[in-house]
């Protein structure tokens, strides 16, 4: 496992591709009541148009085919040697534009990250969601895929580089998801679920326009993903003086 000052800790917001079902056209709108109907499985009747409708609004957002990246945040970890400590950068790629912010993301990626060697990716959950989502919505823009994310066909021993701190929890078991909220309070770091949550972000979004409020709000997703990280290490805890947000071009 790569040293924590060569690991990028990251987290995504996803919402629906179009703010609700009537938005769509008429083959995305077909393509969706067959998935809405796959997801209500057990339910004996198909699912009538407002319980589609409402379905897309609740749960398009979560698949990379229906719905879009709003924002991915980073954290970048360092040892400040005058103060003998670890700090954090954290940074958002935010934008109504998803070609916009994924270009700004990959090309950090490609200039300092390129390297699957020596460079690891953090994330809870990161295997099974972000990673793959980030990679399909690129596909989707029609964007290259940097080198620590061309992961199709890749054995598992190819892809250490990404590293799931659901993963880790696991210890092999598969039988259930550990949100990042039970595990903060579990193993006593601040829970990053103080203000909004991810299934609020649709509307944060569609109806409030706040990208800034998304960007904060994923921002904390990572910095308590990389709390999560240094308990797992047995090491001390980021402090509030120990985090730094960025802004901009910084």
């Amino acid at each position: 496992m790569p040293d924590i000052a060569n690991i990028l800790f990251l987290d995504i917001e996803t919402v629906s591709g179009k703010p609700n079902f009537d938005s769509l056209g008429d083959d995305l709108k077909a393509l969706w009541t067959i998935k809405a109907n796959q997801l209500a499985r057990g339910q004996t009747e198909p699912l009538t148009e407002g319980e589609v409708a409402e379905s897309y609004t609740e749960k398009a957002g979560i698949f990379a085919e229906f719905g879009k990246i709003v924002c991915i945040s980073v954290g970048v970890v360092h040892r400040d040697k005058a103060e003998k400590k670890l700090k954090i950068r954290l940074k958002s790629f935010a934008s109504e534009n998803e070609a916009e912010l994924l270009q700004g993301f990959s090309q950090m990626v490609f200039k300092y990250y390129n390297d699957p060697n020596k460079f690891g990716f953090c994330g809870h959950n990161a295997k099974e969601f972000d990673i793959p989502y980030i990679c399909r919505r690129l596909i989707i823009n029609r964007l290259p895929l940097p080198a620590p994310f061309d992961l199709s066909g890749k054995k598992p021993w190819e892809t250490k580089h990404i590293i799931d701190t659901m993963d880790m929890w696991s210890f092999g078991d598969r039988k259930n998801f550990t949100s990042l909220k039970l595990l903060a309070a579990v193993l006593g770091f601040p829970s990053p679920k103080d203000d909004i949550d991810g299934s609020q972000v649709g509307r944060v979004y569609w109806e409030d326009k706040d990208l800034r409020r998304i960007s904060f709000y994923c921002e904390k997703d990572v910095l308590a993903t990389t709390q999560l990280y240094l308990r797992y290490k047995l090491m001390p805890l980021l402090e509030e003086d120990q985090v730094v947000h960025v802004d901009g071009e910084d």
